[in-house]
Formats: structure tokens, sequence, C-alpha cells
């Protein structure tokens, strides 16, 4: 019986990782299907980009360098200021 919930959840939480996947919206760096590609940042790294969004706040978004030098968005947050 644990061995099916455990299959269970195992098959849910790699489900939900493609789900939960950021997209790009107006003033990220891959927005319009950008291919953005770093010459001197070393794979695995991370970096922050931050842009207004138009009303007053500001996005903060987390971008993570691929093997081939591309960037993939990971992560989005927007202040509560407006």
């Amino acid at each position: 019986m644990k061995a099916i919930i455990s299959a269970a959840l195992i098959s849910l939480m790699t489900g939900s990782a493609a789900f939960a996947s950021v997209a790009p919206i107006p003033g990220s760096i891959t927005y319009g299907n950008a291919n953005v590609q770093l010459e001197k940042a070393p794979a695995g790294s991370t970096f922050f980009h931050t842009f207004p969004d138009g009303s007053g706040r500001d996005v903060r978004e987390i971008y993570k360098v691929n093997e081939d030098k591309s960037v993939t968005l990971v992560n989005r947050t927007v202040s509560n200021a407006s």
C-alpha cells in the first residue's frame, strides 16, 4: 500500500513540475520567444532581472543559465506596492 501511495506522489510531483513553469510576460528577458545567449556566465548560475509592470509594481525574475548558454525563467515575484 505504501508503495502505491509513494508512486502516486512521485507521479504527481513529476507532472506538476512542468505545469508549474513560469511563463514570460512583457518585460521578461525571454518574452516573445527571445533566444537569449550569455557568453561569460557559467552554466548553472542564476541572475535577477527587475522591471516595472506598468501599474507601479516591480517584477523580480530569477533566470538560470543552461549548459548551452541559453537562459530559463525559473521564478517571479511581484511587489505589493502600487
